[in-house]
């Protein structure tokens, strides 16, 4: 089935899916934003209310935290981002001294520090630098029953009851049945009667009576006491196995045990723990107690004894056990949330300063709660999170889709979550909860694969941190309009049918039997039966997948490696939509923050590059900044391009002008070319790809990359840096493009080694000469001694400068300590597409350019149109991603009736509408058979090669693996201090490690002067290597090498070990490995008068 919509443009789009699509994508970036405004309106007044009243040591005063406001930024985002500062806001609490020996009332408005501010594009900008927080997928607190078998065979129980802060308690089974329980779970273990005495029963006739009909269970651990114990024995006998250190009387024994369970200010259940507990023992407690219950400790224990019974009876009891990868038992904590614990903290600590404060307060009449309270805990605590919590991560913005499923990460890493090394199979893999929740698909591939997971598209969060999805209500059979959105506890009793089953326009579900997922699997139910139905045929997939088309036929990891690369695009200099898409292109740069469209409906009254106004139809003025050429965090290019003319009538939400990688506000993250799949002289073995040169001469796939370059002049010991055009030894033409104060021009064209910035830095004072002495006599002062630190642009670097800023002291700039003057310079290159750099489709279809051919000499169709792109066959039968074939005959088919295809995931285009299309084509495409293939000729020869070739249009990406930014080459450099080896890597101008295994290989061929070369002078002999390099230069021999630095550093090694090794040549001679002025142990033992052996010779005192 396809539907025809007209575009914007004019552009016929053709939407291939069975069954419609009746509910839009809510907004992506709301995981962010609902959770950051939670925390403005409630979560911080629940921290005030948590820490308030605070009381002095006496309790004659309190302090009361009421309510909080917040101001206005002091500057933009984009001043933030050129200053390097942090985009917040001032935060004031409404704060009450109270006294209560006079009843006096002092309320003010305390300033509390400044409160990083999320930008409406759901990020942080920290030091100048925009950072998202990645949502945290945890063990939600609860109680949970757990079970295995012992040695013998029989079920040992346990269950853990984990709070939102405070100490877990659990409870297990012996192989006798007996219940004991341990505080944390370090702690000892401890008949679980002892407790329920202590805190919740009278006698232990009530206990028995409470755990009918489970008395036999609960009596062998009664008998496990080994004598019967009052309430009050058995509190004295809890404080001597819980706190052995405390002294033992009852009232001890109950501060103890209220501290750790009953008192709301060491323990939390926190909202969701109450729910769950209630969920579990169907009770309906107030969600606000957040502290344990007597009661609680009973329905803990009473269902354990339940669990036992049936095990012994040899019922099955599986369905009582938890299972702790179920997303019901799994909740997602959110910026707000994570903020909330942070100020948490931080009051926690100013409460004990307050405390302190108000107890040496000399006049406490005098006293306002501006003297008492010191925001200095609390700024530390804010921004210890911004800057090092595991969560809040650098953004990734290599292109819109990267950033916005950046913001939608769920990761079960960071503090309170898993590690790498604990995680096992279980939690990493793909469970049947996932289901419309998160993204089966999306995930790294490596150590953190299952860890880091994506929000499924339609999915929420809600209030209590559990992910909800969307269905549509079914009654009697028909489809409703009513949307309902289920936790997966929710969904596991109802039948769900799957969003593309056969309906009719009226709703009515055409089939007699339907495909329902119920409890965790799927079975056929009759229609009359189904009770909710999927909302769409992409929901069970995160943002990513869902952009991938025929997505239902591609293997499940090559769809993976698609989604991840589809975040690795470049944007491109003329970004192209794809011809084949998913329809949620037009949806995902909305959310990108980059896409500029119209507030209010109007006519656009002036264009220009960096600027649209817009006249309203009430008559007032909607001005619109546009970025250009601004540089993102991985260096691509930022820049909105104006798409609507001058006298152009535009409706609210119109685009008025493309982001980056957005075409007519579009997603645009590479271009259709056509491609042909045959192999082509071995320039395409092992995923390799032939490219035409076409696609570098019409900069098809090229892009701009901005690099930052930045120098700060300091104030040193021996005096002041300075940023000037006056460079010691530098000649004119090396200064040529510097203004007078040494900074670059804009729109100089720069080379690697090219000065960027002249900076000069003082010498340290040195002994002078009688010259200087001279000269200082006559001229009165001294001449400068300074040395060249300028800026200069890296090795493999070139582009043209775009902008340079300034900041100083003078100018009121926040420069940090010791800075005077801070210069940045930002250059921007034009990179074409270069053998080396790595190019890939949206199916996992990845490669390497491995040559770029004339367009001449590229294969090329009947009709003269030669082909844009070589790629390798046999790349993908074995890979299983089918998907790639679809796309080419659909978009040959698309390109050819001049449609944009949409095929939405698991409801799109068919292997039939393909077949159809290509059958109208045969007559239109000289040699297209009714498979798709058609017959190609090579440029060279002119000649058709053997086979039919498949040949079509697919959208392919460049990826930010790119050749410019790898390639490297080192003669000399900089030497490891230690080692006084090379360094490595491309960073540190290193060169490339000759290891063990390459040592294997030149002595296997026996080229013993090569490898003492390797391991000598270009390596890490000091003398030999000056040596070498002083011969090369003047055309002399190189001399023998010497002796390696690292054989120098064993030895000193075995020397602070007490060994003393002597190296000797072969004719018996020693040789001394000690530098010239640096004595041999020898020598030293003789000076001290000591004798080798360790004793003193003899004489001495």
């Amino acid at each position: 089935m396809e539907t025809i919509i007209l575009s914007a443009k004019g552009k016929t789009r053709k939407r291939f899916q069975r069954t419609p699509e009746r509910l839009e994508v809510p907004n992506l970036l709301a995981v962010q934003l609902e959770s950051f405004n939670w925390f403005l309106e409630e979560g911080l007044l629940e921290v005030f209310k948590e820490v308030s009243p605070i009381y002095d040591f006496n309790e004659n005063y309190y302090i009361e935290f009421i309510s909080h406001s917040t101001g206005e930024p002091k500057y933009s985002e984009i001043e933030c981002k050129e200053k390097g500062i942090t985009y917040s806001v001032p935060l004031r609490a409404k704060v009450r001294l109270v006294s209560k020996i006079t009843g006096e009332i002092k309320e003010s408005e305390v300033y509390l520090g400044e409160l990083p501010w999320m930008t409406e594009r759901g990020t942080f900008i920290i030091n100048g630098t925009e950072k998202v927080i990645i949502n945290q997928l945890i063990r939600s607190p609860g109680v949970y029953f757990d079970s295995q078998l012992d040695i013998s065979g029989r079920p040992l129980f346990r269950a853990s009851l984990i709070p939102s802060r405070g100490a877990w308690l659990e409870y297990e089974t012996d192989s006798e049945g007996a219940i004991f329980f341990r505080v944390d779970t370090t702690g000892k273990k401890i008949p679980l009667t002892l407790l329920l005495k202590a805190v919740c029963f009278d006698t232990e006739d009530d206990l028995i009576m409470g755990f009918r009909p489970y008395e036999a269970v609960i009596g062998r651990t009664l008998k496990v006491e080994g004598k019967p114990y009052t309430k009050e024995d058995a509190l004295l006998e809890l404080l001597r196995r819980l706190s052995p250190g405390t002294p033992i009387n009852v009232d001890n024994a109950i501060r103890y045990i209220n501290d750790i369970f009953f008192d709301s200010k060491r323990y939390d259940l926190g909202k969701v723990g109450r729910y769950k507990l209630n969920k579990k023992f169907n009770e309906n407690v107030p969600l606000d107690v957040r502290v344990l219950r007597p009661e609680d400790l009973v329905n803990i224990a009473y269902y354990m004894t339940m669990l036992i019974d049936k095990a012994e009876k040899g019922e099955y009891y599986g369905q009582y056990i938890d299972d702790i990868d179920h997303l019901g038992n799994r909740r997602v904590r959110r910026i707000g949330e994570m903020l909330q614990n942070q100020f948490r903290i931080g009051f926690t600590r100013m409460e004990r300063m307050i405390k302190e404060r108000m107890s040496l307060q000399p006049d406490m009449e005098k006293a306002t709660p501006q003297m008492l309270i010191n925001i200095r805990p609390l700024t530390a605590a804010i921004k210890e999170f911004f800057n090092s919590s595991q969560l809040c991560q650098f953004m990734d913005q290599t292109n819109p889709l990267a950033e916005l499923t950046n913001k939608r990460r769920v990761s079960a890493l960071g503090p309170g979550g898993l590690s790498r090394e604990r995680a096992g199979f279980e939690v990493r893999d793909v469970h049947h909860t996932h289901y419309g929740k998160l993204c089966p698909i999306e995930t790294p591939e490596g150590p953190n694969i299952g860890l880091i997971t994506s929000l499924a598209t339609y999915a929420r969060i809600n209030e209590f941190g559990f992910i909800e999805t969307p269905y549509w209500k079914v009654e009697n059979g028909r489809v409703t309009d009513i949307v309902e959105y289920l936790t997966a506890d929710e969904e596991q009793n109802y039948r769900i049918a799957q969003a593309n089953i056969n309906v009719d326009e009226n709703g009515y579900i055409l089939d007699e039997e339907v495909p329902c997922a119920y409890q965790g699997t799927f079975i056929m139910v009759p229609r009359e039966l189904v009770q909710y139905m999927d909302v769409s045929s992409s929901q069970i997939v995160g943002v990513s997948a869902a952009l991938i088309p025929f997505l239902e036929h591609d293997d499940a990891s090559r769809a993976l490696m698609g989604a991840n690369m589809q975040r690795q695009a470049v944007p491109l200099i003329k970004p192209k939509a794809p011809l084949v898409g998913t329809g949620l292109e037009k949806i995902v740069p909305r959310y990108s923050g980059y896409l500029v469209t119209a507030k209010r409906p109007g006519i656009v009254k002036s264009v220009s590059a960096d600027r649209v106004i817009v006249e309203t139809d009430d008559g007032e003025e909607d001005v619109y900044e546009l970025l250009k050429f601004v540089r993102s965090n991985q260096s691509t290019c930022i820049n909105n391009r104006v798409i609507v003319n001058k006298g152009d009538r535009v409706e609210a939400g119109d685009v008025i002008a493309d982001g980056m990688a957005t075409d007519q506000g579009e997603l645009a993250l590479g271009q259709n070319v056509l491609v042909a799949f045959m192999p082509w002289e071995g320039y395409n073995y092992e995923d390799a790809i032939l490219i035409s040169e076409r696609l570098v001469i019409e900069d098809i796939y090229t892009s701009i990359h901005i690099e930052e370059y930045e120098i700060e002049a300091r104030d040193t010991k021996v005096g002041p840096e300075e940023i000037t055009r006056e460079v010691p030894n530098v000649s004119e033409e090396a200064l040529r493009n510097l203004d007078e104060n040494g900074i670059i021009k804009i729109g100089s064209e720069v080379q690697a080694g090219d000065i960027l910035v002249g900076k000069v830095s003082p010498k340290g004072e040195t002994e002078l000469t009688p010259e200087e002495r001279l000269l200082r006599a006559i001229l009165g002062e001294k001449s400068r001694e300074v040395r060249d630190t300028s800026l200069r642009l890296p090795p493999g670097e070139r582009g043209i400068v775009i902008k340079t800023q300034v900041f100083s002291r003078e100018n009121g700039d926040e420069l940090p300590p010791g800075v005077l003057k801070m210069v940045k310079v930002f250059v921007a290159q034009k990179r074409k597409v270069s053998i080396g750099d790595k190019l890939a489709g949206r199916h996992g279809n990845k490669g390497v350019i491995a040559n770029i051919l004339p367009v001449e000499d590229m294969p090329y169709l009947p009709d003269g149109t030669p082909v844009d792109i070589v790629l390798n066959p046999l790349g993908v039968p074995s890979r299983m991603n089918l998907g790639q074939i679809f796309e080419t005959h659909l978009g040959l088919i698309a390109k050819h009736r001049d449609f944009i295809a949409e095929t939405p995931v698991f409801n799109g285009a068919t292997e039939e509408e393909i077949f159809e299309g290509i059958k109208e084509l045969i007559t239109e495409i000289p040699g297209l058979d009714e498979n798709g293939k058609c017959v190609l000729y090579d440029g060279r020869t002119g000649e058709p090669f053997h086979s039919p070739v498949t040949v079509g249009y697919m959208y392919i990406m460049k990826l930010i693996h790119l050749v410019d930014d790898k390639i490297h080459a080192r003669s000399t450099g900089p030497y490891s201090l230690v080692t006084q080896q090379p360094l490595g890597g491309k960073a540190q101008f290193g060169g490339q490690r000759f290891g063990e295994m390459e040592v294997w290989a030149l002595e296997a061929y026996g080229a013993g002067h090569t490898l003492q070369e390797m391991l000598t002078i270009k390596s890490d002999d000091i003398e030999g290597r000056n040596k070498a390099y002083e011969a090369i230069i003047k055309g002399k021999k190189i001399q023998t090498p010497g002796i390696p630095e690292s054989f120098k550093v064993l030895i000193r090694e075995l020397r602070g070990l007490a060994l003393d090794v002597i190296i000797y040549d072969k004719d018996g001679n020693e040789i001394s490995i000690d530098e010239e002025g640096e004595r041999s142990p020898f020598e030293i033992w003789n000076e001290f008068n000591i004798n080798p052996e360790g004793m003193e010779k003899d004489g001495s005192d």
